[in-house]
């Protein structure tokens, strides 16, 4: 898969105040998703070229669906996308029944609600649900991958399970685990900016120095397309991490506990509109300025979607 290029889309959010579960089972917090006046959302449908796509938000991520759940299909519903199912999917074997596959396949959006982003991989790593997810996010143009949070990350391949900020830049202070795989070239992070996560991600770029790393702040997203040009979309910022050229490392030698030494680790900062490319490592203010790069065929269907839609989101 690595050699060939997805037709289909990522969009990853990087979340609010709130992830989706409670930190002490008797503290009962608000689950917020406000998405900046459901700018997001907004994306998220245009980027299907349908006026009312069909949409599928999986919970399973989440500690606290049944409240999640409604949050998302009201939310959708403010776009006038009422045609949003919930996957209430909580053990590997809800993940193998035939009734989840058939409606993964008969959606235009998959979008994965946070929580804690191993509950991903533990429920549908090695099924036929993810296997054919990745098929579609591979061969059409119009699927739409989308994740919030938790979600995001485990778009990843090595994808961040945990980490200690107070331990930042310190060996072993980030968890590292196995995602969903449908980025192989990049490492995602979520509430980036609010939650002082930028050791952890470093730690995680200075162990695969070639991937990119990915800080996603709050109210924030990402459009990736071509499994490689990152759109950010959001009214935060986005970090890049690119450590091709770094020099000095000890991040793989280092005892755990023990400070990291690393040079030359490269940092962008990406505010709304700008974009990365991830393939050649560079950075450009917006679209109209990409070499060689042209919109793609359903851009026209995507720009008419958007304009009908206009009257309702706004």
């Amino acid at each position: 898969m690595k050699s060939i290029i997805p037709l289909g889309k990522l969009i990853a959010v990087g979340g609010n105040e709130d992830k989706g579960t409670y930190p002490n089972p008797r503290t009962r917090r608000k689950y917020y998703l406000n998405f900046f006046e459901l700018g997001i959302l907004k994306r998220i449908v245009l980027e299907t070229g349908k006026l009312d796509p069909r949409i599928e938000v999986i919970t399973t991520a989440s500690m606290i669906p049944a409240e999640v759940g409604p949050i998302y299909t009201g939310s959708f519903a403010m776009l006038n996308c009422l045609n949003v199912g919930i996957m209430d999917i909580r053990t590997p074997e809800d993940a193998r029944q035939p009734e989840y596959l058939e409606r993964m396949l008969a959606a235009d959006v998959i979008m994965f609600s946070g929580g804690n982003q191993s509950r991903l991989r533990e429920m549908f790593g090695e099924t036929d649900f993810l296997d054919r997810m990745v098929q579609r996010y591979y061969a059409e143009p119009n699927f739409v991958i989308a994740g919030t949070s938790a979600g995001a990350m485990a778009m990843s391949r090595h994808m961040i399970r945990g980490g200690s900020v107070p331990d930042a830049l310190l060996k072993g202070a980030v968890k590292m685990g196995t995602g969903l795989g449908l980025l192989p070239a990049a490492i995602v992070d979520s509430h980036f900016v609010k939650r002082g996560r930028f050791g952890r991600l470093i730690e995680s770029v200075a162990l695969h120095p070639k991937l990119i790393g990915i800080g996603l702040g709050e109210d924030t997203g990402v459009l990736i397309t071509e499994g490689n040009w990152v759109e950010t979309i959001g009214s935060n910022l986005v970090i890049i991490l690119d450590g091709h050229d770094i020099q000095h490392n000890n991040a793989a030698a280092a005892k755990k506990g023990t400070v990291l030494s690393i040079e030359n680790v490269t940092m962008h900062v990406l505010a709304k509109g700008n974009v990365y490319d991830m393939r050649e490592r560079k950075f450009y203010a917006s679209k109209e300025a990409l070499p060689l790069h042209t919109a793609t065929p359903e851009a026209e269907k995507v720009a008419t979607v958007a304009e009908a839609t206009t009257s309702t989101a706004e």
